[in-house]
């Protein structure tokens, strides 16, 4: 019989093999189409895998590293049979996933300190950031860890709303201003009242805004400055939510995101409603910016930290 921590991993990778279906369907399977009946490797079949790569969303230039590994391979002897490119394809996504997420030393509950940990969430308008901010408290709530929310989405009033409304959800206190408020002061006022009520984690919601408005950008450097003013080091997160259904998109706005703010980790969500999970090695690769998160569906417990190796076996089983 298994042991519950043993039963608890089967059942999350099973739940995201489930989830990752539209991307087996674009990679895996046309890729077990392809090898099927080939005896050897040829140029066709390395044109056939570069088109299926690409269509994945893994990018251009992973999927160029990608067949030239399998061409380097063939050069040296190593790769005889086309049943083996499946298995060296996974080895090698693995690779780029792994060398990314050694970057970034995620603060998880076992490892958490009793210092006030501040993490500040950007991203663009409908990538699900309020959700995932949500999702992300339940997570380590749910270790016993008390989460203070900040509202410094101060442009709509909605978004106050939404987050109030979550914050009670999950059990998580919630600091807020009226509409239209400076964000830099909510922030200022979250971080004083979570050091003085002895918090572990701040999470700061941001406004959703377009990666090429450099006005807005500046905005949320503002809010950086504001929070290293109340607390050294703060925030200790950047965490940049994306959207996986953007494909390509996605690495964009990763790209200027990271660039004006240092962005430390990403967390990817909608991976349950595309074809296009390849991104995630792309990002890996391209940007070597690792996935702390994702999130597999709309409930609160659709969202887990990221493996890699679980994630290339979802996609290849």
């Amino acid at each position: 019989m298994d042991r519950p921590e043993a039963a608890h991993g089967k059942a999350r990778a099973r739940r995201l093999w489930d989830r990752m279906s539209k991307t087996r369907r674009t990679l895996t399977d046309r890729l077990n189409t392809v090898v099927a009946g080939k005896k050897a490797i040829d140029p066709t079949l390395l044109d056939d895998l570069e088109e299926i790569l690409l269509s994945s969303d893994i990018g251009v230039e992973t999927t160029v590293q990608l067949i030239e590994g399998l061409k380097q391979r063939l050069d040296q002897k190593s790769l005889d049979t086309p049943e083996q490119v499946k298995t060296i394809l996974k080895e090698e996504m693995t690779s780029f996933l792994d060398a990314s997420q050694d970057l970034f030393p995620l603060n998880l509950p076992e490892e958490v300190s009793r210092t006030l940990h501040v993490v500040m969430f950007v991203g663009v308008n409908g990538v699900g950031k309020t959700t995932t901010i949500a999702k992300m408290a339940h997570y380590f709530r749910a270790q016993g860890q008390k989460v203070m929310l900040a509202a410094a989405d101060t442009f709509r009033a909605a978004a106050i709303e939404q987050l109030q409304i979550w914050g009670d959800r999950v059990g998580a206190e919630v600091i807020s201003q009226k509409r239209g408020a400076d964000p830099g002061a909510v922030v200022f006022d979250a971080i004083s009242a979570a050091k003085a009520r002895n918090m572990d984690k701040v999470f700061i919601d941001t406004a959703g805004r377009l990666h090429t408005k450099s006005n807005l950008m500046e905005e949320l450097k503002k809010i950086q400055r504001v929070a290293g003013q109340q607390l050294p080091e703060a925030p200790h997160q950047v965490t940049l939510i994306l959207d996986a259904t953007t494909g390509q998109n996605a690495i964009a706005q990763a790209h200027v995101f990271a660039q004006s703010l240092g962005v430390t980790d990403i967390i990817l969500t909608k991976l349950d409603g595309t074809a296009k999970g390849g991104i995630v090695i792309g990002i890996s690769q391209k940007l070597r910016i690792p996935i702390s998160f994702i999130c597999t569906g709309e409930g609160l417990e659709d969202f887990e930290v990221f493996n890699p190796r679980e994630f290339v076996e979802a996609i290849f089983a």
